[in-house]
């Protein structure tokens, strides 16, 4: 397909989500944490495995963890992590 000069192709969340496998990523969940760390891995339900995950809570560090699981119908927004 052909785009106008000035207009972004479009890119579908799957390939997004591919492009940050392996990378540090921001995800929401509904409680209005954010959870930072490298994305492992995820499924078609977006249940999102991270490693060398820290827990924020209104911007504030709360936890550290190893590696945690977070079920897909908690999750509100997943995301690259901005650069430190």
């Amino acid at each position: 397909m052909d785009s106008m000069p000035g207009q972004h192709e479009t890119q579908r969340p799957a390939d997004f989500l591919r492009q940050i496998l392996g990378r540090p990523a921001v995800v929401k969940v509904n409680n209005g944490a954010e959870y930072r760390g490298n994305l492992v891995c995820l499924d078609g339900y977006l249940n999102i495995v991270m490693e060398g995950t820290e827990e924020f809570v209104g911007g504030e560090l709360k936890r550290r963890y190893g590696d945690v699981f977070l079920r897909g119908n908690n999750v509100i927004y997943v995301g690259p992590a901005p650069a430190k």
